[in-house]
């Protein structure tokens, strides 16, 4: 079925980026802030600023979100819940997430399309490849969400599998930290940062950047990571235009 409506493609004249599709992903504890549950729309407004910064460079944008902020799957699981419920819980967070994501950036001017992993046609596009392919071309910024739509997979390997199906050049993660640390900073002092490494150190020294699955298919497919603090204001536009943000795993 045609779609109703078509926005101008991504013209590609902006020389200042080093790439030109990116996925972000996103954890759900970001959304929460220091309220630590939950949404604060303050915050999303402040991701949101970003996210618009970096669509008006011409980047064409897809976004995972987490949905740490309501459920964690795993930790639930841990506590006594059926695993795959415990998952699917998850999957419907990342959802709710993805939804606040899509009413500030629409206020904001962005068109934007979420796409899930599980049918909820009422609130958002199932996932199909080629239709989501089109929505990037026309220049919509893309909110995967729901996961992969299959339990005992964390949304970093959805985020993953999602910039690989999009012909992304890199994955942008944006956590709480600067990047990447030979230990935990909040637990180690002595924690020195990496400002790059290979997909090989990181599951030898076993950091914590992604899970392993994740890391496997970035190495597989070639695709790097960069991991970087989304409180730095303009951290990932200046990472998009290439310059030293983070740490680089490739």
């Amino acid at each position: 079925m045609p779609e109703a409506e078509e926005s101008e493609t991504l013209d590609g004249g902006h020389e200042d980026r080093k790439f030109d599709r990116v996925l972000l992903k996103l954890s759900g504890e970001a959304l929460a802030g220091d309220q630590g549950f939950g949404i604060s729309p303050p915050v999303v407004n402040e991701i949101t600023d970003e996210v618009v910064a970096v669509h008006r460079m011409g980047v064409s944008l897809g976004l995972v979100i987490g949905g740490g902020n309501i459920v964690r799957g795993a930790r639930a699981s841990e506590e006594g819940m059926d695993r795959v419920s415990a998952d699917y819980m998850g999957m419907l967070a990342t959802i709710i997430n993805a939804l606040a994501l899509q009413d500030l950036l629409e206020r904001k001017g962005v068109e934007t399309r979420v796409m899930t992993a599980i049918r909820m046609d009422e609130l958002a596009e199932p996932y199909i490849r080629r239709r989501a392919l089109r929505h990037l071309e026309k220049g919509r910024v893309v909110i995967f969400a729901g996961g992969t739509g299959n339990p005992y997979f964390s949304t970093d390997t959805a985020a993953v599998l999602r910039a690989i199906e999009m012909n992304s050049d890199v994955v942008i993660k944006a956590t709480k930290v600067r990047g990447i640390f030979s230990a935990d900073p909040a637990l180690d002092p002595d924690a020195e940062f990496i400002p790059r490494i290979t997909f090989q150190e990181v599951v030898q020294r076993e950091l914590a950047v992604m899970d392993a699955p994740a890391v496997s298919l970035c190495k597989e497919n070639g695709l790097p990571i960069i991991v970087l603090d989304l409180d730095e204001p303009g951290a990932v536009s200046r990472a998009v235009r290439g310059q030293q943000v983070g740490t680089l795993v490739s």
